[in-house]
This record gives structure tokens, C-alpha cells and sequence, in this order.
């Protein structure tokens, strides 16, 4: 599937680890991988076969297609991970899930990767009536490279950095979200609410504190039968921005995610956010761009 890649807008790093230390206690051990061998491993574990985040969801494989539909609930999580397509097959299969999805009334995602084919995947999607969301880079890099880049990091004076016990109240968050990016963020609450009962050791949130006011947010998931987590949000209020706390952030998911074992970390990253993920060593391997198809209004 990997054959066909098209050129991206955003540079990518070419990719390949060497052992040059023994591993540190708890570390998972490096070996030698390319680029390609990564975005295949990442294809197979985090597109092709990954879990759902609870049972409510359902995961379908139609020939080349591998799609979601999220429960009625949580209206952002229906669309189409992963898909093998090529210039014959792609307008039909298309057509297919516009059709499937249009007949549940759902909005879904198609979301697309630099690597996907055929090469015009985001044109004939636009053609099928998608609007294209942002760019953004996929950035990965190896839990152990990004723990010695974060080793020693802490908050700056003044914030308290925890993480949420289960149970605990996310309403704080819906409320930072909706102050950094606007709009309302209780679907983001329902889903993560939802997936912290169906096994709250799949995900971790945390939170950057100030006078008992959250001021910064992020989360790791972490997949099962997979080598990797994937790490979310890092939303910080415009005030206390560059002060270090989106870094902390992410020092304290990698800390968990070298607990668990766990070889990569995988973030889609903002203009804002890929410097930062970058100086800690992660690298850009690819690009990914939403498609999202509404129905038909009333």
C-alpha cells in the first residue's frame, strides 16, 4: 500500500535508528527501522487493525475500506481509517461509503494520509462533496528517543501538573478547549468519559494547573495489541504559552508510555506543535488531511 506515494507539502525526515547505548531500565529496546518499514507498521497496527476504544463502537471491513462508526452519542467518530485503493477502484468506493453513511444521516471523516493512493485520493473525495480540513504533519518517533530528549523537564513555576483519576469531573477541559479553539466541546467530554469506563488504562489525561484553574490539557491513548501511543490535545491558554507546559506535557505521556512498554509515540501535528515535537525528536514521516462529508441538510 505504500507504493504511489505522492509528494507532500510538508517535508518529511527520513528515518533510521541504531542502537548506539544499552537501553535504559524499562526502556523498550531500539532496532534498526526505515521509514517505510515505520508508516508500515503504523498502517498495520494504528489504521488496518486497531481496536475500537470501547464495544459501543463498531469497526467494519468493506474490500479495501476499514471504517468506523462511533454510537449515536458522539457524532465526530464515524469515518474511514484506512483504505487500498487505486485509480479504478477509488470513485466507486467513495460512492459507497457517501451512500452508507448517508443512510445512517452521519457525518463522517475520511481521513486521508500523504502515502494513500491513489495520488488524486483528496481530489475525487473534494469531487464527492468533502471539504477538506487542515493539513497537518504525522510526526512519530521512538518512545526512547523522545524520554532522554525530555529527561529532567519540569513545569515552570507556578503550575501544577496531575493526572485526572477516573471519575473525576472533564468539564474543566470542555471549558479550556472551548477558550483556546472556540465552539462547543461537550462531544470531546461524552468520548473520552466513554472511553475511560470501557478501560480506564487505555487512556490517561492530564492537566496543567494554575490557582486551582486548569490552563493546559493533554492525553495519551494507548492501543492495545499495538507498539505504539498516541498522544492528543496539548491545548495551553494564550497566556501561559511558551512557558514550557506543552513540553511537560508531553515529557509526563512518554514517562507512561515507557512504563507500559511501548515503542513509538505518534502525534498529528499543528504548524504550532511540530517545532516543538521535533526539537524533543520526533520526526515527520507524513502528512494527513481530513475529508468530511455532512448529509444533506433538511
Amino acid at each position: 500500500m505504500l507504493a504511489g506515494r505522492r509528494s507532500n507539502k510538508i517535508a518529511t525526515s527520513p528515518l533510521t535508528y541504531h542502537r548506539v547505548a544499552p537501553a535504559a531500565a524499562g526502556m523498550p529496546l531500539m532496532v534498526a527501522v526505515s521509514t517505510t518499514e515505520l508508516l508500515a507498521r503504523f498502517d498495520a497496527q494504528m489504521r488496518r487493525n486497531l481496536s475500537p476504544p470501547s464495544p459501543a463502537w463498531r469497526i467494519e471491513r468493506v474490500g479495501p475500506v476499514v471504517r468506523w462508526v462511533s454510537p449515536p452519542d458522539i457524532p465526530s467518530g464515524c469515518g474511514v481509517y484506512w483504505s487500498d485503493l487505486d485509480e479504478d477502484t477509488a470513485d466507486g468506493a467513495i460512492a459507497e461509503q457517501v451512500s452508507y453513511f448517508a443512510g445512517l444521516g452521519r457525518r463522517f471523516e475520511w481521513k486521508t494520509y500523504g502515502y494513500d493512493r491513489p495520488a488524486d485520493l483528496g481530489a475525487r473525495l473534494r469531487a464527492a462533496g468533502f471539504e477538506a480540513e487542515a493539513e497537518e504533519a504525522l510526526v512519530i518517533g521512538t518512545v526512547e528517543e523522545v524520554a532522554a530528549a525530555t529527561a529532567g523537564t519540569a513545569p515552570p513555576p507556578g503550575i501544577t501538573l496531575r493526572c485526572l483519576e477516573d471519575g473525576e469531573p472533564l468539564d474543566g477541559i470542555a471549558t479550556l478547549q472551548s477558550a483556546v479553539w472556540g465552539g462547543d466541546w461537550a462531544w470531546l467530554i461524552a468520548e473520552l468519559r466513554q472511553e475511560q469506563r470501557a478501560d480506564p488504562r487505555a487512556l490517561s489525561i492530564h492537566v496543567a494547573e494554575a490557582e486551582d484553574q486548569i490552563v493546559g490539557a493533554a492525553w495519551v491513548r494507548f492501543h492495545r495489541g499495538t507498539e505504539f501511543a498516541s498522544l492528543w490535545g496539548g491545548s495551553t491558554l494564550g497566556e501561559w504559552r511558551g512557558r514550557g507546559i506543552y513540553r511537560s506535557l508531553v515529557a509526563r505521556r512518554t514517562r507512561q508510555a515507557c512504563e507500559r512498554g511501548l515503542r513509538y509515540l505518534r502525534v498529528d501535528a499543528s504548524p504550532d506543535s511540530r517545532p516543538i515535537l521535533e526539537r524533543l525528536r520526533l520526526h515527520v514521516v507524513s502528512t494527513t488531511t481530513p475529508y468530511v462529508w455532512s448529509p444533506p441538510s433538511s
